[in-house]
């Protein structure tokens, strides 16, 4: 039997990949799609038995190739650039990917686990796993949206678990190839070695300049959580994913300036220090965003706790240094 990873050559997914190994489990189908071919890198020193493209992948399900193989679904394929306008791409590749792997999860009793996104709750500042507290400014959130919707609608008679994991500000390890749709503890890693400074936006939606508030997650925990379910069939649900604290960018900031700074022998600074020393510079808030930028978001952690799991996500300063020192390792 075969736990399936979609997305596998992405950012969680290979994640997830990693970990899986770590386990012990190499009986792993990986899917996704190579247009952009450079995400194979995260899969090298993955083992997996099998890929398929996520069309061949989709291919098989519908011929029943793979009905009795399949042990669990691990879905995170899906195109996550939320400035994406084409909505017939959106609609295709995320809802109808998604509600092909539901149907065949269902008919063949396999449990799906699949990333949501935090992006349903648009500009709310309720982050509650609640129909009333959910609209996306944007074709991506309504994409993740519409098919957690389909989802409610299945779990009453559901025939086997379904575990939606709603996604905040996704950090760490294997995000290179996103480029712009990459983290900004990466892109402030990046800016700060090309640049020497990094850019961060002026106040915004009554923020002062940095002080816009994300919850910023790390994708160690991100794995933990995925794992969990994996291993506790019990539970189904839509569970909030996050730290259950939002943070700054400005604290983002701070945490990579010092742990490159700490890295190199050098003390921490303060954030007004660096702010002095030329390190942090503020730039005006991009007019293609007003309207479609989550200034704030804070998880209700809540459900997740709720179903037992206990572990402690990592704060920014904890959580960003860790990953800083691998992209440092890796230049």
């Amino acid at each position: 039997m075969y736990i399936v990873v979609t997305g596998a050559a992405g950012f969680i997914g290979s994640n997830l990949v990693k970990a899986l190994n770590a386990r012990g489990e190499t009986d792993i189908i990986a899917v996704d799609h190579l247009a952009r071919a450079d995400k194979f890198k995260n899969l090298v020193d993955c083992d997996i038995a099998d890929y398929f493209d996520r069309e061949e992948f989709l291919d098989r399900l519908e011929q029943g190739e793979l009905e009795d193989d399949i042990s669990a679904v691990l879905h995170q394929g899906a195109c996550s650039d939320t400035m994406e306008t084409d909505g017939r791409y959106m609609m295709r590749n995320n809802y109808r990917y998604s509600m092909a792997l539901l149907e065949h999860c269902q008919n063949n009793d396999i449990p799906l686990i699949y990333a949501s996104s935090a992006s349903v709750y648009g500009a709310g500042k309720t982050f509650v796993e609640e129909r009333a507290h959910e609209a996306p400014l944007n074709v991506y959130g309504y994409s993740k949206f519409l098919f957690d919707q389909a989802v409610r609608r299945v779990l009453p008679d559901r025939t086997s678990p379904i575990v939606g994991l709603r996604y905040f500000n996704v950090y760490g390890p294997r995000e290179q190839h996103k480029g712009r749709m990459a983290s900004v503890a990466w892109h402030f890693f990046n800016q700060y070695r090309q640049e020497g400074k990094i850019k961060l936006f002026e106040g915004s939606d009554g923020y002062a300049a940095g002080e816009q508030q994300r919850d910023f997650v790390s994708v160690e925990d991100v794995v933990k959580v995925n794992l969990y379910f994996l291993d506790h069939p019990q539970y189904s649900g839509i569970f909030n994913l996050g730290t259950g604290c939002a943070e700054s960018f400005n604290a983002v900031a701070l945490a990579t300036l010092n742990a490159l700074a700490q890295r190199d022998g050098k003390a921490a600074r303060s954030l007004k220090e660096w702010v002095a020393a030329g390190a942090i510079e503020y730039v005006p808030f991009p007019p293609q965003l007003v309207g479609k930028y989550q200034s704030y978001t804070q998880a209700d952690l809540k459900k997740l706790r709720a179903v037992g799991y206990k572990e402690k996500m990592f704060d920014v300063a904890t959580g960003v240094a860790r990953y800083i020192e691998t992209l440092a390792r890796a230049e």
